[in-house]
């Protein structure tokens, strides 16, 4: 009975005024924080969705969640303030408290730090990469990693460790991962090299001695190619910095090279009038690019004469290429096919001057045998 008494003025001793308006204080903030998400965010988004910069809207949608998350963790902290907590203890309140405004800031800049932010964009444009630009992947990653590290160090900085002999030990630690990983050092250089170098962005068709296919990808150690057979090649940056890089992206337009062999048999004139319809239907192609067209009857070859035809095609797109080559194939063989002219095959003539007979002979018994 003394125990249940003991509990009961216990009970009726706790300040319950001021636990009800710690209570009142949390439940209006928390009222506050669903009319901020629901009408108030709403309303600014608007606002900033009219503005000529989309830096501003970019920053208010990484902050969105962080910025909730806040508001419900300043509601808890103002009804602690107003509850008579012992002095002692809110010292460490205080500290959790700034921990977590720290962590709120660094959590919105890690989401404005995006492959989506417009920030990263607009340095791509204006390097002029556009949008596939491989620096926006690696600046949103690497500035991403200097965040989350700059928080870390600035939380353990408020909870009163040593930065100075921190810093001074990753100095010491970061020299003896420098030694242990020269390679992974060596990559991260050469992803930076072809980052600021720019051989190609992201979709380009890049051939090197290692790989060929198109970019899908880079990171701080290595760039993924998709090739062709459709198989990832993950290629080291080290590797890809030191090689060269030709880009058939870059291509204004793309080449068509190839090389007629005619009979031996066939006249000048028939040779002078295949050129010059072969010159002409290439000029009429609409696909064809007329700044440069070569049909030239070139040199005679072992066993024909030569016309050697050299163009490029207005697209560069495989496919599509392929088409207007066969096209123009096509086309090739119908001009000889009209003109009488036959296309030579290998071959080699032997001349005897002295004992034919004797050679015929020989070959007859040998096929005998």
């Amino acid at each position: 009975m003394d125990l249940l008494y003991t509990w009961r003025d216990a009970f009726m001793s706790l300040p319950w005024i001021k636990i009800g308006i710690a209570f009142v204080i949390f439940l209006v903030i928390y009222l506050f924080r669903k009319i901020f998400t629901r009408y108030i965010f709403k309303m600014i988004m608007k606002f900033a969705k009219k503005s000529p910069t989309s830096i501003f809207t970019n920053i208010l949608v990484a902050f969105e969640t962080p910025v909730r998350f806040f508001i419900g963790v300043l509601g808890v902290y103002l009804a602690v303030l107003y509850l008579p907590v012992p002095h002692e203890h809110m010292s460490d309140i205080n500290m959790i408290y700034r921990s977590i405004v720290i962590v709120v800031i660094g959590w919105g800049l890690f989401n404005f730090s995006s492959m989506t932010s417009s920030l990263f964009h607009r340095i791509a444009h204006k390097m002029e990469d556009g949008a596939d630009s491989m620096i926006i992947p690696f600046m949103s990653k690497l500035s991403r990693f200097i965040i989350v590290l700059l928080t870390i160090t600035v939380v353990a900085y408020e909870w009163g460790y040593n930065i100075n002999g921190l810093v001074a030990g990753l100095g010491l630690g970061g020299l003896a991962v420098a030694l242990a990983a020269q390679e992974t050092l060596s990559n991260f250089l050469g992803g930076v090299i072809i980052v600021t170098e720019r051989p190609f962005k992201k979709g380009d068709w890049i051939e090197t001695p290692t790989v060929e296919g198109l970019v899908e990808d880079i990171t701080f150690r290595s760039t993924e190619v998709r090739t062709f057979a459709d198989s990832l090649v993950t290629v080291p940056n080290k590797t890809l910095a030191n090689e060269a890089i030709t880009n058939w992206s870059e291509m204004s337009v793309r080449r068509i090279m190839f090389t007629v062999g005619v009979e031996y048999a066939t006249s000048p004139e028939k040779i002078e009038k295949v050129v010059e319809r072969m010159e002409t239907m290439l000029h009429e192609h609409d696909e064809v690019d007329k700044e440069l067209i070569l049909v030239k009857f070139s040199e005679m070859g072992d066993s024909s004469y030569d016309i050697f035809v050299y163009f490029f095609t207005k697209t560069i797109a495989w496919v599509e290429w392929y088409e207007i080559k066969q096209q123009i194939n096509l086309s090739v063989i119908r001009i000889l096919e009209e003109e009488g002219v036959n296309v030579a095959f290998p071959s080699r003539s032997l001349y005897f001057e002295k004992y034919p007979e004797d050679f015929l002979q020989a070959l007859d018994r040998k096929e005998k045998e």
